[in-house]
């Protein structure tokens, strides 16, 4: 025989009914739930509860939670309205089974459409998976059509070019044929002409030959060339030009920084740079690189990395130790503090990073949104959430873009507000 559940809460506002039922030494399973728009029923052996309830609900909407011996309802009431009761008081045995079977038969129903509206979406998703591969098969083959097109122009234009290389080395062989032709020509000339020069008889008072000169072959190009020379003008002097430029270590344009701001941050990252504790007699029989803080911060990222987050730690404080100034080393462990569920320490570690992430520039904001967002997790952490929706909403003016963080925030409001439960 069953055990009848009673010992169950509830309460409601004008949209919903929260019933939390406990399980005691069983487990649940969402097969052990029956719901519709008016019947609850949850069965698990050797437990049982049944509820007729007040007023229809949104059986659709509605949700139930499993976990730690709870189940948890969340059931939407279909008309805004308070309930007088959680379920029908005095309501007889004829009514309960009729209710019962009209349940079970609208739970029927409901699964026969759900059946019918599956088919006939495998049936749409088998015709546009067919269209699919069909649109594919058509794309391979206009692609394989294309390239096929493509390697017949490539052979043709190549076809082409060899044709006009061709050509082009024929011309150039009649040409120095041509030219070949003209220096044989004119060598027989020349030839001529100083046999006819050598025997001819000299005139008087004279004993000199005038030989007509001759025209070679390229003479009136050299007397242009020479021109030419003469017209040019005399080359310039030299010089060097020098040329400036505004050195910018952000990447933000300088119209649009904040140049003043931007050398205090520099200034002061290079000063944390450059201290170091100088109260170290007690750390003396480290190695040398354990007494380097960005060495210590690597491996500490390491380890985070890895899931050591306690090795992390130790690595991160060392590093405090020997250089308290770097707003990264307070940063990362307050990460390792949140995974460590250090909510306090991870408090304070995010806000001495924002203290020494002044003043705010281009060049820090990402660290700037990670310390707010670990800060406010922190609170939200600690049931305090509306110090963990400033610290999120603070971290939004710096990177209005991060959807995350802006999904993060409204959840976070409807905490506040009621109309989420607090997971």
């Amino acid at each position: 025989m069953p055990l009848w559940l009673r010992d169950y809460s509830w309460r409601q506002t004008d949209a919903a009914v929260y019933l939390s039922l406990p399980l005691r030494g069983v487990r649940a399973t969402p097969a052990n739930i029956f719901c519709t728009d008016q019947y609850l029923k949850v069965s698990v052996p050797p437990f049982l509860f049944e509820a007729v309830l007040y007023a229809p609900i949104d059986d659709t909407n509605s949700t139930a939670k499993i976990g730690n011996g709870i189940i948890f309802f969340t059931l939407y009431k279909k008309e805004m309205a308070m309930w007088d009761s959680l379920m029908i008081e005095n309501a007889n045995k004829e009514k309960l089974q009729c209710l019962r079977e009209n349940a079970v038969l609208k739970a029927h129903e409901k699964a026969k459409e759900e059946a019918e509206a599956k088919k006939v979406t495998k049936q749409e998703h088998k015709k546009y998976a067919l269209e699919a591969t069909m649109k594919l098969e058509e794309a391979e083959r206009k692609r394989i059509e294309d390239l096929k097109e493509q390697e017949r122009q490539k052979v043709t234009r190549e076809l082409e070019l060899w044709k006009k290389q061709q050509t082009d080395i024929e011309r150039q062989k009649r040409l120095q044929r041509e030219e070949e032709l003209h220096q044989e020509v004119e060598q027989l000339k020349e030839r001529k002409n100083e046999k006819v020069n050598k025997f001819r008889i000299p005139n008087e008072g004279t004993s000199k030959t005038r030989v007509k000169p001759t025209k070679g072959p390229g003479s009136d190009n050299m007397f242009s060339e020479n021109l030419k020379e003469e017209q040019l003008p005399a080359p310039r002097s030299t010089g060097t030009i020098k040329i400036n430029f505004t050195s910018r270590v952000f990447p933000t344009a300088l119209r649009e920084s904040r140049v003043a701001e931007e050398e205090v941050w520099l200034r002061k990252q290079a000063e944390a740079r450059r201290t170091i504790n100088a109260d170290l007699s007690e750390l003396e029989d480290l190695k040398e690189e354990e007494k380097n803080p960005d060495w210590l911060k690597d491996k500490g990222n390491k380890m985070f990395a890895t899931g050591n987050y306690l090795a992390a730690v130790n690595a991160y404080n060392l590093a405090v130790r020997l250089n308290n100034k770097l707003p990264v080393l307070y940063l990362n462990r307050a990460a390792c503090h949140l995974k460590l569920r250090n909510l306090h320490k991870a408090i304070e570690d995010s806000s001495k990073a924002l203290e020494l992430l002044t003043p705010p520039v281009p060049d820090n904001e990402n660290a700037r949104v990670k310390a707010y967002v670990r800060r406010g997790t922190a609170f939200c952490q600690l049931e305090l959430y509306a110090e963990g929706l400033q610290d999120y909403e603070a971290a939004l003016k710096i990177d209005p873009k991060n959807k995350i963080i802006e999904k993060d925030a409204e959840k976070i409001r409807h905490i506040i507000q009621g109309t989420l439960q607090d997971s």
